[in-house]
Protein backbone atom coordinates (compact mmCIF):
# COMPACT_ATOMS: atom_id res chain seq x y z
CA UNK A 1 0.00 0.00 0.00
CA UNK A 2 1.09 3.10 -0.79
CA UNK A 3 1.56 6.79 1.71
CA UNK A 4 2.55 4.78 4.19
CA UNK A 5 5.57 7.22 5.65
CA UNK A 6 7.34 7.44 9.03
CA UNK A 7 4.40 7.96 11.66
CA UNK A 8 7.04 7.72 14.51
CA UNK A 9 6.93 10.43 16.78
CA UNK A 10 3.59 12.29 15.69
CA UNK A 11 1.48 11.84 18.92
CA UNK A 12 -1.29 14.67 19.25
CA UNK A 13 -2.74 15.67 22.34
CA UNK A 14 -6.24 17.54 22.45
CA UNK A 15 -6.15 20.10 25.18
CA UNK A 16 -9.30 20.03 27.81
CA UNK A 17 -11.99 22.54 26.94
CA UNK A 18 -15.08 23.63 29.04
CA UNK A 19 -18.09 22.05 28.00
CA UNK A 20 -16.11 19.01 25.42
CA UNK A 21 -17.07 15.41 26.71
CA UNK A 22 -13.83 13.66 27.18
CA UNK A 23 -15.45 11.10 24.93
CA UNK A 24 -15.16 13.33 22.80
CA UNK A 25 -11.64 14.37 23.12
CA UNK A 26 -10.64 10.89 23.26
CA UNK A 27 -12.37 9.97 19.70
CA UNK A 28 -10.45 13.58 18.11
CA UNK A 29 -7.04 12.46 19.49
CA UNK A 30 -7.67 8.95 18.03
CA UNK A 31 -8.46 10.30 14.92
CA UNK A 32 -5.94 13.04 14.69
CA UNK A 33 -3.31 9.57 15.76
CA UNK A 34 -4.63 6.87 13.32
CA UNK A 35 -1.42 6.42 10.72
CA UNK A 36 -4.65 5.53 8.46
CA UNK A 37 -6.37 8.60 8.46
CA UNK A 38 -3.45 10.03 7.66
CA UNK A 39 -2.78 7.75 5.12
CA UNK A 40 -6.30 8.19 3.42
CA UNK A 41 -5.70 12.20 3.00
CA UNK A 42 -2.49 11.37 1.35
CA UNK A 43 -4.02 8.77 -0.68
CA UNK A 44 -6.78 10.41 -1.60
CA UNK A 45 -9.25 7.63 -0.19
CA UNK A 46 -12.88 9.16 2.10
CA UNK A 47 -12.08 7.40 5.20
CA UNK A 48 -9.86 4.85 6.50
CA UNK A 49 -11.99 2.03 5.90
CA UNK A 50 -10.79 1.82 2.32
CA UNK A 51 -7.44 0.42 3.81
CA UNK A 52 -10.08 -2.68 5.43
CA UNK A 53 -10.99 -3.41 1.87
CA UNK A 54 -7.72 -3.25 -0.07
CA UNK A 55 -5.56 -5.57 2.94
CA UNK A 56 -9.04 -7.45 2.53
CA UNK A 57 -8.61 -7.79 -0.88
CA UNK A 58 -4.37 -8.74 -1.84
CA UNK A 59 -5.05 -11.72 1.19
CA UNK A 60 -8.18 -13.07 -0.61
CA UNK A 61 -8.12 -11.67 -4.39
CA UNK A 62 -11.38 -10.69 -4.88
CA UNK A 63 -11.41 -7.71 -7.14
CA UNK A 64 -10.64 -8.28 -10.51
CA UNK A 65 -10.58 -6.38 -13.76
CA UNK A 66 -13.68 -5.94 -15.36
CA UNK A 67 -16.13 -7.25 -12.83
CA UNK A 68 -19.03 -5.65 -11.52
CA UNK A 69 -19.55 -4.85 -7.95
CA UNK A 70 -22.28 -3.71 -5.75
CA UNK A 71 -21.24 -1.77 -2.89
CA UNK A 72 -24.42 -1.64 0.02
CA UNK A 73 -23.96 1.12 2.74
CA UNK A 74 -21.53 2.79 0.39
CA UNK A 75 -20.87 6.61 2.44
CA UNK A 76 -18.64 8.28 2.57
CA UNK A 77 -17.54 5.93 -0.74
CA UNK A 78 -14.35 4.66 0.26
CA UNK A 79 -14.91 1.00 -0.73
CA UNK A 80 -16.61 2.25 -4.15
CA UNK A 81 -13.35 3.60 -4.63
CA UNK A 82 -10.95 1.05 -4.18
CA UNK A 83 -13.73 -0.98 -5.94
CA UNK A 84 -13.35 0.95 -8.95
CA UNK A 85 -9.30 1.36 -9.28
CA UNK A 86 -9.26 -2.45 -9.07
CA UNK A 87 -11.85 -3.55 -11.51
CA UNK A 88 -11.18 -0.59 -13.99
CA UNK A 89 -14.80 0.45 -13.67
CA UNK A 90 -15.09 3.71 -15.90
CA UNK A 91 -17.83 6.67 -16.79
CA UNK A 92 -18.16 4.76 -20.18
CA UNK A 93 -18.74 1.32 -18.62
CA UNK A 94 -19.63 1.28 -14.97
CA UNK A 95 -19.23 -1.60 -13.07
CA UNK A 96 -19.53 -0.29 -9.43
CA UNK A 97 -22.79 0.60 -8.40
CA UNK A 98 -23.62 1.57 -4.49
CA UNK A 99 -26.26 2.62 -2.49
CA UNK A 100 -26.59 4.37 1.30
CA UNK A 101 -29.42 6.36 2.21
CA UNK A 102 -26.73 9.61 3.33
CA UNK A 103 -25.63 11.90 0.30
CA UNK A 104 -22.31 10.57 -1.20
CA UNK A 105 -20.09 12.95 -3.31
CA UNK A 106 -19.60 11.49 -6.49
CA UNK A 107 -16.96 8.93 -7.06
CA UNK A 108 -15.63 8.65 -10.45
CA UNK A 109 -16.23 5.30 -12.71
CA UNK A 110 -19.28 4.63 -10.22
CA UNK A 111 -22.46 4.82 -9.46
CA UNK A 112 -24.00 5.54 -6.38
CA UNK A 113 -27.84 5.52 -5.65
CA UNK A 114 -29.14 7.76 -2.78
CA UNK A 115 -31.26 5.50 -0.98
CA UNK A 116 -31.88 2.61 1.55
CA UNK A 117 -30.98 -0.60 0.79
CA UNK A 118 -34.08 -2.01 3.03
CA UNK A 119 -36.77 -0.18 0.76
CA UNK A 120 -38.37 -2.58 -0.99
CA UNK A 121 -37.38 -1.37 -4.20
CA UNK A 122 -33.76 -0.97 -3.66
CA UNK A 123 -32.59 -4.18 -4.93
CA UNK A 124 -34.10 -4.25 -8.31
CA UNK A 125 -32.92 -1.03 -8.96
CA UNK A 126 -28.96 -1.84 -7.91
CA UNK A 127 -29.56 -4.59 -10.22
CA UNK A 128 -31.12 -2.24 -13.35
CA UNK A 129 -28.56 0.43 -12.74
CA UNK A 130 -25.42 -1.99 -12.55
CA UNK A 131 -27.25 -3.83 -15.85
CA UNK A 132 -26.18 -7.31 -15.20
CA UNK A 133 -25.51 -10.02 -12.52
CA UNK A 134 -22.65 -8.57 -10.04
CA UNK A 135 -19.17 -11.21 -9.31
CA UNK A 136 -19.04 -9.12 -5.64
CA UNK A 137 -21.41 -8.16 -2.98
CA UNK A 138 -19.76 -5.70 -0.33
CA UNK A 139 -21.52 -4.88 2.74
CA UNK A 140 -19.62 -2.40 5.29
CA UNK A 141 -23.49 -1.36 6.71
CA UNK A 142 -23.51 -1.19 10.00
CA UNK A 143 -26.86 0.13 11.68
CA UNK A 144 -26.43 3.75 13.68
CA UNK A 145 -25.57 3.08 17.10
CA UNK A 146 -28.18 2.89 20.38
CA UNK A 147 -25.46 3.18 22.90
CA UNK A 148 -27.31 -0.51 23.89
CA UNK A 149 -24.97 -2.82 22.77
CA UNK A 150 -27.24 -6.01 22.57
CA UNK A 151 -29.46 -3.53 20.18
CA UNK A 152 -26.58 -2.41 18.61
CA UNK A 153 -25.16 -5.97 17.66
CA UNK A 154 -28.98 -7.11 16.72
CA UNK A 155 -29.61 -4.10 14.38
CA UNK A 156 -26.36 -4.66 12.09
CA UNK A 157 -26.72 -7.98 11.98
CA UNK A 158 -30.44 -7.50 10.39
CA UNK A 159 -28.53 -5.73 7.87
CA UNK A 160 -25.85 -8.85 7.69
CA UNK A 161 -28.61 -11.36 6.61
CA UNK A 162 -30.03 -9.26 4.51
CA UNK A 163 -26.97 -8.12 2.40
CA UNK A 164 -26.63 -12.01 2.07
CA UNK A 165 -29.53 -12.93 1.08
CA UNK A 166 -29.32 -9.45 -1.80
CA UNK A 167 -26.06 -11.80 -2.24
CA UNK A 168 -27.32 -15.09 -2.63
CA UNK A 169 -30.59 -14.18 -5.04
CA UNK A 170 -27.90 -12.03 -7.32
CA UNK A 171 -24.25 -13.08 -7.33
CA UNK A 172 -23.13 -15.02 -10.60
CA UNK A 173 -21.60 -18.38 -9.44
CA UNK A 174 -18.54 -18.25 -8.29
CA UNK A 175 -18.93 -14.33 -6.87
CA UNK A 176 -18.17 -13.93 -3.35
CA UNK A 177 -19.68 -11.91 -0.77
CA UNK A 178 -17.93 -9.64 2.18
CA UNK A 179 -19.98 -8.10 4.68
CA UNK A 180 -19.12 -6.41 8.14
CA UNK A 181 -20.81 -8.04 11.52
CA UNK A 182 -19.24 -8.32 14.86
CA UNK A 183 -16.72 -10.48 17.02
CA UNK A 184 -19.02 -13.15 18.41
CA UNK A 185 -21.91 -12.10 16.64
CA UNK A 186 -22.31 -13.84 13.44
CA UNK A 187 -25.38 -16.33 13.80
CA UNK A 188 -25.96 -20.25 13.26
CA UNK A 189 -28.56 -19.61 10.71
CA UNK A 190 -26.11 -16.79 8.91
CA UNK A 191 -23.75 -19.48 9.19
CA UNK A 192 -25.21 -22.21 7.28
CA UNK A 193 -26.67 -20.37 4.73
CA UNK A 194 -23.44 -19.13 3.40
CA UNK A 195 -22.08 -22.42 4.02
CA UNK A 196 -24.46 -23.97 2.05
CA UNK A 197 -24.10 -21.59 -1.10
CA UNK A 198 -20.68 -20.79 -0.69
CA UNK A 199 -17.29 -22.99 -1.29
CA UNK A 200 -15.47 -21.17 1.88
CA UNK A 201 -16.39 -19.03 4.39
CA UNK A 202 -14.27 -17.51 6.31
CA UNK A 203 -14.14 -14.74 9.65
CA UNK A 204 -11.52 -11.88 8.73
CA UNK A 205 -10.05 -8.84 10.95
CA UNK A 206 -7.81 -7.03 8.67
CA UNK A 207 -4.93 -4.95 9.84
CA UNK A 208 -6.69 -1.60 9.40
CA UNK A 209 -9.30 -2.48 11.87
CA UNK A 210 -8.76 -0.82 15.56
CA UNK A 211 -7.55 -3.60 17.71
CA UNK A 212 -9.82 -2.77 20.39
CA UNK A 213 -12.98 -2.88 17.87
CA UNK A 214 -15.75 -5.85 18.12
CA UNK A 215 -15.52 -4.91 14.48
CA UNK A 216 -15.17 -7.95 12.01
CA UNK A 217 -15.81 -9.02 8.13
CA UNK A 218 -17.09 -12.16 6.87
CA UNK A 219 -16.34 -13.45 3.56
CA UNK A 220 -17.90 -16.02 1.58
CA UNK A 221 -16.14 -17.28 -1.57
CA UNK A 222 -17.17 -19.18 -5.02
CA UNK A 223 -21.13 -19.06 -4.66
CA UNK A 224 -22.38 -22.39 -6.09
CA UNK A 225 -25.16 -20.42 -7.97
CA UNK A 226 -29.18 -21.03 -7.67
CA UNK A 227 -29.59 -24.33 -9.43
CA UNK A 228 -28.51 -27.52 -11.49
CA UNK A 229 -25.78 -27.07 -13.49
CA UNK A 230 -24.86 -23.56 -12.36
CA UNK A 231 -22.75 -25.07 -9.21
CA UNK A 232 -19.41 -23.75 -10.78
CA UNK A 233 -17.84 -22.02 -8.23
CA UNK A 234 -14.67 -21.10 -10.70
CA UNK A 235 -12.25 -21.73 -7.81
CA UNK A 236 -8.72 -21.18 -8.64
CA UNK A 237 -5.71 -22.64 -6.24
CA UNK A 238 -5.27 -18.90 -5.15
CA UNK A 239 -8.60 -18.65 -4.15
CA UNK A 240 -7.53 -21.27 -1.08
CA UNK A 241 -6.11 -19.49 1.71
CA UNK A 242 -5.27 -19.77 5.46
CA UNK A 243 -7.59 -17.33 7.70
CA UNK A 244 -6.77 -14.24 9.38
CA UNK A 245 -6.55 -14.54 13.79
CA UNK A 246 -9.85 -15.13 13.21
CA UNK A 247 -9.40 -18.88 12.24
CA UNK A 248 -11.62 -20.81 9.75
CA UNK A 249 -15.46 -21.34 9.86
CA UNK A 250 -16.59 -25.26 9.69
Amino acid sequence: MTGRGDDRGMSVRVKKKRGVKASSRRWLERQLNDPYVRRAKTDGYRSRAAYKLIEIDDRYKLLKPGQAVVDLGAAPGGWSQVAVERTGSTADAVGVVGIDYLAVEPVAGATILEMDFLDDEAPQKLLDTLGRQPQIVLSDMAAPTTGHRRTDHLRTMHLCEVAADFAIRTLRPGGHFLSKTFQGGTENDLLTLLKQNFAAVHHVKPPASRGGSVELFILAKGFKGRGPGTADAEMSDADEHDDDEAGPLG
